[in-house]
């Protein structure tokens, strides 16, 4: 058994199948992009993994565990992780308290002692900022710390929503069009921070991607949605001369968007 695999996953918004019967399987620390023209079912694909939306059916297992079953908040301390394709952060807050918020789920101290304001949740608090801060550094963001986010630019923002989503210590982390926003400077740097997360964290990475140069040079494997259901899957180097891939998605000569 895969280490995180989704089974014959179908959902339905009223009469509109968005995704249907698709399959996929990842290995642990491998990246895996998906891919597709707006409206292929590839963000519903990804709500349907972290619990936002209803499936119709099918299942999904990570480390041999199901998941379908469970409410958001429990995949998440399960390990299912995700960014948006538009970063939601809390503008009026600083980047350190957004980047802390996403390890809530992990906190070291209960919501008694936060409550009453004891020693333990200062400890948590100092611990839980910590591990923002280190993220944000890994991000090359620690001079960040204490701006407020609204004030940021929207490839700022997409950065801090990733470092956000890692300090929840996803075992899997899915990524909607991570690189969107950005220069090609910030997207190389976010590629690179990606391949290390992957290596040395063992995070499995499943990212949709709209950039076909950042997607090709990220993703071991590469599935292709299409109407909601995939049409193809292989290598990139593959799914570069798939004839439906080319036909339906990158259109003859074209390589720099899908």
């Amino acid at each position: 058994m895969s280490f995180f695999s989704i089974d014959n996953m179908s959902v339905i918004f009223g009469g509109l199948r968005a995704v249907s019967n698709v399959s996929l399987a990842l290995g642990e620390g491998e990246i895996h992009g998906v891919i597709g023209p707006n409206g292929a079912g590839k963000t519903s694909l990804i709500n349907a993994v972290s619990g936002l939306v209803p499936m119709a059916g099918g299942t999904i297992h990570l480390d041999g565990k199901p998941l379908q079953a469970l409410p958001p908040h429990r995949r998440a301390a399960a390990g299912i992780g995700r960014t948006f394709q538009h970063a939601e952060i809390f503008p009026d807050q600083s980047v350190i308290a957004n980047v802390m918020t996403g390890g809530f789920a992990h906190r070291q101290s209960s919501l008694l002692q936060d409550f009453l304001g004891t020693p333990g949740k200062a400890a948590a608090e100092r611990q839980a900022r910590r591990e923002a801060e280190q993220m944000l550094d890994a991000f090359g963001l620690l001079s960040f710390c204490d701006a407020l986010a609204g004030d940021l630019p929207f490839g700022t923002l997409k950065k801090i929503d990733l470092a956000r989503a890692l300090v929840g210590k996803p075992r899997v982390l899915m990524l909607d069009e991570p690189t969107s926003g950005m220069n090609d400077t910030e997207a190389q740097e976010v590629i690179a921070a990606c391949r290390r997360i992957a290596g040395e964290l063992r995070v499995t990475l499943l990212v949709i991607e709209h950039n076909m140069r950042v997607i090709m040079g990220l993703a071991n494997m590469i599935h292709v949605l299409d109407h909601g259901e995939k049409i193809a899957d292989g290598t990139p180097a593959e799914i570069q001369r798939n004839p439906l891939v080319i036909e339906a998605y990158l259109g003859h000569g074209s390589a720099a968007h899908a």
